[in-house]
């Protein structure tokens, strides 16, 4: 089982209590500290990881000694200040999405993170969800072909209140298509293999928040999009975004389709679906239905060693199991402060799309 690692939360508010959780049910380690400057985070923080020391000021919990690791879940326009002085340690980290809110952050959060030696982790965990994580390794081992599309629908309930409200503003968030986004950008290039070089995008605030106002501030989220990626391999990708969509069942959704068959993951019902062409054959008449045909896979994929579903499937359990191997075996991270710029500078690209209504590069992103 290896030493019990010591765990800090640098954001007590709800994903760093997910995050609390998630320590706690995989019994191989302890939460000893805690930081936030909101009290009320860090007393319900408290409840969960009783004994941990607490401070208002992160940077007097890096210096503490009582930490192995940390996980950094503060607001995200608060990322790229905690990280200069998280990556400036030889504390591993485990950093929530999206890893900033502007290209300039991103790049200034890469700059630090080039030589350091300590482990650094991108929480972009919707790749170790088990139906995700079978299409992804299905796709890759050629069992759809070549890849021509992926595509993903996302239909759920608003953004949850979050504290000061800091969620329901594009300034503080990045935009929808960055805070929530960044994760289903992330998937397409797993799954295509690279990332994208053109982005046009459509979406409004249709539905959401239009009745809300803080301090005098009109609420800004975004809640619906169609985004269309193009890859320099000649795939595509797709993202169908309603965030007024509660009564949706499976709400997440994602597809592949390639040369020679098509392969689906659906979620919450853990269902994954798959066919080949040649099960179905050549259709030479218009009255073949397109039910006919034989090998068409349905089957249910759960991972029963995750102690703890949570917000995302078991995928955050994952990810702090693969976490904590990764840092007592002196292992590579595998997702990447890469992984978390270049999600990012996509949502940055829809966004930029949307406002002035044209495709945008992703070069122009990093000029």
């Amino acid at each position: 089982m290896g030493r019990e690692l010591r765990y800090g939360i640098i954001g007590a508010g709800s994903m760093g209590r997910e995050h609390i959780l998630n320590v706690n049910v995989m019994g191989t380690g302890v939460v000893t500290a805690l930081a936030d400057p909101h009290q009320p985070s860090l007393d319900a923080s408290l409840q969960l990881a009783p004994g941990a020391k607490t401070f208002s000021d992160y940077r007097a919990l890096l210096d503490s000694g009582l930490v192995d690791a940390v996980v950094v879940a503060t607001p995200n326009d608060t990322h790229a200040a905690v990280l200069k002085d998280v990556l400036a340690t030889d504390i591993a980290a485990l950093i929530e999405k999206p890893l900033a809110t502007t290209m300039d952050d991103c790049k200034a959060i890469t700059a630090w993170g080039k030589n350091r030696s300590a482990l650094t982790w991108m929480a972009l965990e919707y790749r170790f969800m088990p139906p995700v994580t079978e299409v992804i390794d299905r796709a890759r081992a050629g069992e759809a072909g070549k890849i021509h599309q992926v595509s993903i629908r996302e239909h759920r309930e608003p953004f949850y209140p979050k504290v000061d409200n800091w969620n329901r503003f594009s300034e503080r968030t990045g935009g929808t298509l960055v805070e929530k986004c960044c994760h289903y950008f992330n998937l397409m290039d797993i799954v295509i293999g690279e990332n994208p070089i053109k982005v046009y995008a459509s979406g409004n605030q249709a539905v959401n928040h239009l009745d809300e106002k803080y301090d005098g501030k009109q609420a800004d989220m975004l809640d619906n999009a169609f985004v269309i990626l193009e890859y320099a391999n000649g795939a595509r990708g797709m993202l169908d975004l309603c965030m007024f969509a509660e009564g949706t069942f499976d709400k997440e959704i994602l597809t592949v389709v390639g040369s020679e068959g098509k392969i689906e993951s659906f979620l919450p019902s853990q269902t994954l679906k798959a066919s080949r062409r040649d099960n179905y054959g050549a259709r030479t008449e218009w009255s073949s239905g397109a039910s006919q045909g034989r090998g068409h896979e349905v089957k249910h994929v759960h991972n029963y060693d995750v102690r703890y579903m949570g917000h995302h499937y078991g995928a955050s359990y994952i990810e702090h199991v693969k976490f904590r191997e990764a840092l007592l075996n002196s292992t590579p991270a595998e997702v990447t402060l890469n992984d978390g710029v270049t999600s990012v500078a996509t949502g940055l690209a829809a966004h930029k799309s949307i406002r002035e209504g044209r495709v945008v590069t992703l070069a122009e992103m990093w000029a």
